[in-house]
């Protein structure tokens, strides 16, 4: 036993010397360990994109025999077979939704944004699962809906696994579970940057670095992951634009006027809808196939409403589609999107907004033209800046939209009008009504489970639990052990009965890691400091904020005031969080922008 225990001590000491190490010289801090959190988070987006998009393609060749495009893929199809293919897609996603809720009985729905927002950003894997597997039937057999919404939503599941097998706090968790969006944008549309300030803007409020910067790291990890794996390009490739005369920043601000007006209707037009169908009290399955066939009735005639309308979208901006033949795609696509949507087929919309973007805009830009040449001369132009217009009127996010308009395109020149126009339309559509996309989504959410909606006032909020608090007569293979298990710096030490004793840093034992006879008779009481600072479980942020003010540690213990019983441990990186989730609360109310 003699032989054994010198070995047990070196090897703990050994570890110990090099954790030491790399705190006193590395110095990673708590946004560090996070930064790598988010880019890990980044890469596994990226995968679940990847994976997805690949069911997708395979769900479609099973259900038509064809690859390629949607719309090309349905224009070559007979008309019975344009009818019936939506039509069984949405019946399979449908039996996916009903019968898959066995699989995950006990799991709630909650999605992403429910997660971030008023969750402790715990994500279901099973249920998102079965959610993501229903949308690829129902976005394969040409349901007028986006690929993003369950893109995203696997990317956050992924971080959320992530976030949870490394034991994160809540606060930390929900902004792992950010940056899993974030990288889930940034995969499907190869932009990071507003991969980042969708997230930023839309769901946490605020563009505090504390919250950007891993949402950043996230969205640059899967775009590189993206287009190391794939072929990931500029989404939308365009020609030279170049703004030929002062004189058209007129027209495009009445566009921007325009788009202000319009955004609130497309809204209105899919709640309308989605009352309609729940009106049916049909079962989910039949719902579903009825939306379905109501896109497949259109299809017959129109083809071009099937998929999220990308391919049509590319037309536009190519001037490569007559406007009659625009308007008809234009009314067709509107009220297919509305029938996919208010059906419940699991997808996004975002996709389909920028579709009605670009419609309206070279509709707009095509009239301006016919009657004053010199105020539209390319009407493609407007187009695109119509894209980015809409997409800000119908998100409430301005500068997401510009960004991303620039990154999916790249051109420099269009984004004078693009900020005007996506500014004047997002305030149009404000003065109109408040409310954004999946807005009231959410605030039904938030009413159903008010339990959840909670943000932390007190240091009890945000206390963890110490695991396993050392005696002052604990030896110090224990204290090693405990340290080795820690991400702190700093383990705390009661009484047999809880009474907080003190505290003992990783620093205090680094004169007894070179010596192991002397470290086998080392014990706690031998190690701890009594004088430390201390926060009361009733104490509230600021309280605890000003202690951590004076104090150069990373943690806090939360004794209580009367018992003198350690409680939990307060961690810095915890507070400053929720901190940054108040303000962003305060500033976002309860909006969500869509469906995952």
């Amino acid at each position: 036993m003699k032989q054994v225990v010198p070995q047990i001590y070196r090897r703990l000491l050994r570890l110990l010397r090099w954790r030491l190490w790399v705190v006193e010289k590395l110095r990673p801090s708590p946004w560090q360990e996070m930064l790598a959190y988010a880019a890990v988070a980044g890469v596994f987006g990226a995968l679940a994109a990847l994976i997805f998009r690949e069911g997708v393609d395979f769900v479609h060749l099973l259900l038509t025999g064809q690859g390629g495009g949607m719309v090309d893929t349905f224009r070559g199809l007979e008309r019975w077979q344009r009818l019936a293919i939506p039509a069984v897609g949405g019946l399979v996603a449908g039996l996916v939704l009903l019968f898959g809720k066995r699989l995950h009985r006990g799991q709630s729905s909650t999605d992403y944004m429910e997660a971030i927002l008023i969750g402790s950003g715990h994500l279901p894997v099973r249920a998102s699962l079965v959610k993501s597997t229903a949308a690829m039937f129902s976005i394969a057999s040409g349901g007028a809906i986006g690929r993003e919404g369950p893109l995203v939503q696997l990317a956050a599941v992924a971080a959320s696994w992530l976030g949870r097998w490394r034991n994160l706090s809540a606060p930390e968790l929900r902004l792992l579970v950010a940056c899993g969006a974030a990288s889930g944008i940034a995969s499907a549309y190869n932009a990071p940057i507003a991969g980042s300030f969708f997230v930023a803007e839309i769901i946490l409020g605020t563009i505090a670095m504390e919250s950007l910067g891993p949402l950043a790291v996230a969205a640059v990890a899967a775009t590189l992951t993206m287009r190391t794996l794939s072929n990931a390009h500029t989404v939308y490739t365009v020609p030279a634009f170049t703004l030929h005369s002062l004189w058209e920043i007129g027209p495009f601000l009445l566009l921007g006027a325009l788009a202000g007006l319009v955004a609130p209707w497309f809204l209105r037009s899919l709640r309308a809808m989605e009352r309609l169908f729940a009106a049916t009290n049909l079962p989910l399955p039949l719902r579903l196939a009825l939306g379905g066939l109501a896109v497949g009735i259109l299809a017959v005639w129109v083809p071009e409403v099937c998929g999220n309308g990308y391919g049509i979208v590319v037309k536009i901006l190519h001037g490569d589609i007559i406007w009659k033949t625009l308007v008809l795609v234009l009314v067709c696509r509107w009220a297919a999107t509305a029938a996919s949507f208010g059906s419940g087929a699991p997808g996004g919309v975002f996709t389909p907004t920028l579709f009605v973007g670009a419609a309206l805009g070279y509709l707009f830009g095509y009239g301006v033209h016919a009657v004053w040449p010199q105020g539209a001369a390319d009407p493609r132009a407007f187009a695109l800046v119509g894209m980015g217009a809409l997409l800000a009127a119908a998100s409430h996010a301005p500068v997401m939209a510009i960004i991303l308009l620039f990154e999916m395109t790249l051109s420099y020149d269009i984004i004078l009008p693009l900020m005007l126009c996506s500014v004047v339309a997002y305030y149009t559509a404000r003065g109109i009504e408040d409310q954004s996309l999946y807005s009231e989504a959410l605030s039904k959410k938030a009413a159903a489970e008010p339990e959840t909606v909670h943000l932390p006032g007190v240091v009890a909020d945000l206390a963890r639990r110490q695991s396993s608090p050392v005696t002052p007569t604990a030896r110090f293979e224990v204290i090693a052990q405990e340290f080795l298990q820690s991400r702190h710096e700093e383990i705390y030490v009661t009484e047999t009965a809880g009474q907080y004793a003190g505290a003992i840093s990783l620093h205090d034992i680094k004169p007894h890691l070179s010596d192991v006879e002397v470290a086998a008779h080392v014990i706690a009481e031998d190690l701890l400091r009594e004088d430390g600072p201390v926060v009361a479980p009733s104490a509230t942020l600021a309280d605890a904020l000003r202690v951590f003010a004076q104090h150069a540690g990373q943690t806090l213990p939360v004794v209580e005031a009367v018992t003198g019983n350690l409680v939990g441990v307060l961690v810095k990186n915890d507070l400053l969080l929720a901190l940054l989730e108040g303000k962003g609360a305060e500033k976002r109310g309860t909006q969500v922008p869509w469906r995952g």
